[in-house]
């Protein structure tokens, strides 16, 4: 990359997109932000930010507005078929060691916050989206869906787990995503259906139904999950709902009425629970960040800590290397591998907490969870989160284009 030409185009105005923007912007790099959406992305449900991710977001010093804005929930409370609370999860026992700094947070809320602050020198280009990729000697020439076309010295794929960027510079999503074995839906609801600061969650063999509700006035969220083999057609939105009612026939508490409501909800959403497994997460000028190179699903609950990891890295290792991406890319990779590799294993165990697939495990689920506020040390998934979560070093990156430590 030409030392003069700092132009950056960055796929995707997510968490991982947007915080890239702020570091790209913060180390002296020209951000161009492109995002299909018309508009920001507003509400969702919460998402975390864990170990190094809350590092990151001191060191952005939006740690602060973050925190004002957590969702303050209490726990998890596990119901039966008639609603009767079987046993309750305190968010203090399952949050683990690093409970003092981890912050929930709705999604909407931390992009929100993410845009105010990359606004004064951020491009934006909302309601478009990259349609071709050409790379050459000194740039990339990107042509956008909506006409016309630019070159930028990279460009950054941060557009989630079915990545544009990734499918046009690294081939098709088939040779990286890996389908982990389950479905997860969420939507918004009426409030009438939540309980306050509560997590509610049903479970019947292999299936979770559940609401979600930060506080009085905040929206409540449904949320639905699965297991089942891949589908074919799953991202058409017949099959989706095709496949929920099948799913949760005859499943009690408030199954049918949330799967009424999910038919008018305006943010339904429904996706496989799946990672996607790179070798490498660059190619050339071209590179890939967050959910679109390294998504550990769901499961993992880590998704977000990722995200602001990986943006932080990407942009300090190109500062770093003045510009030479090559080298920067390189150094991306080899600072972040192994917090991938730690962080997507989590995802392989959380399933058996969320939804067993037998009664016998649900039993045991329920059992493990009445204990732990006595036998923390069976906690396992809150002490591999605490690991993983903190399964890095971050440098100290000076906008010189030197890093630090």
């Amino acid at each position: 990359m030409n030392q003069t030409d700092t132009g950056v185009l960055v796929s995707g105005a997510g968490v991982a997109g947007l915080a890239l923007a702020y570091w790209l912007r913060r180390f002296g790099f020209r951000p161009t932000v492109v995002e299909h959406a018309p508009r920001l992305r507003t509400g969702g449900y919460g998402i975390d930010l864990r170990g190094a991710a809350v590092d990151v977001a001191e060191r952005m010093g939006l740690l602060d507005t973050v925190r004002a804005a957590r969702t303050r929930m209490r726990g998890i409370a596990y119901v039966d078929a008639a609603g009767a609370t079987k046993v309750e999860l305190s968010a203090d026992v399952f949050a683990g060691a690093g409970r003092d700094r981890d912050v929930e947070i709705p999604r909407g809320d931390l992009l929100e916050i993410l845009h105010r602050a990359t606004a004064d020198g951020t491009e934006y280009l909302f309601g478009d989206s990259v349609a071709a990729l050409t790379e050459g000697a000194d740039g990339v020439e990107v042509a956008f869906e909506r006409g016309g076309t630019r070159r930028f010295g990279l460009v950054v794929g941060a557009d989630g787990m079915h990545s544009r960027v990734r499918a046009l510079a690294f081939g098709p999503e088939t040779r990286y995503r890996h389908h982990l074995g389950y479905y997860i839906s969420i939507c918004t609801v009426p409030d009438r259906l939540g309980r306050e600061h509560w997590t509610l969650l049903h479970n019947e063999p292999g299936r979770l139904v559940g609401t979600a509700r930060a506080a009085s006035g905040a929206p409540t969220h449904a949320v639905f999950g699965f297991a089942s083999p891949e589908l074919p057609g799953d991202r058409d939105p017949a099959v989706q709902r095709r496949a929920l009612a099948d799913a949760f026939a005859g499943v009690g508490w408030r199954a049918p009425e949330l799967l009424a409501e999910m038919e008018h909800a305006p943010d339904f959403y429904f996706d496989s629970i799946s990672q996607i497994r790179l070798d490498r997460w660059s190619r050339g000028r071209i590179a890939l960040v967050g959910d679109a190179g390294y998504c550990a699903s769901p499961l993992s609950g880590q998704g977000t800590s990722l995200a602001l990891v990986g943006a932080y890295v990407l942009a300090g290792e190109l500062a770093a290397a003045g510009g030479d991406h090559a080298a920067a890319f390189a150094r991306y990779q080899e600072r972040m591998a192994g917090f991938v590799a730690r962080n997507q294993k989590v995802a392989l165990s959380g399933a058996g907490t969320l939804a067993p697939r037998t009664r016998a495990a649900l039993w045991l689920r329920d059992r493990t969870i009445r204990l732990l506020p006595h036998l923390p040390r069976l906690n396992g998934l809150a002490s591999a989160l605490d690991r993983a979560s903190t399964a890095i070093e971050l440098p100290d990156y000076a906008p010189t284009g030197r890093a630090v430590g």
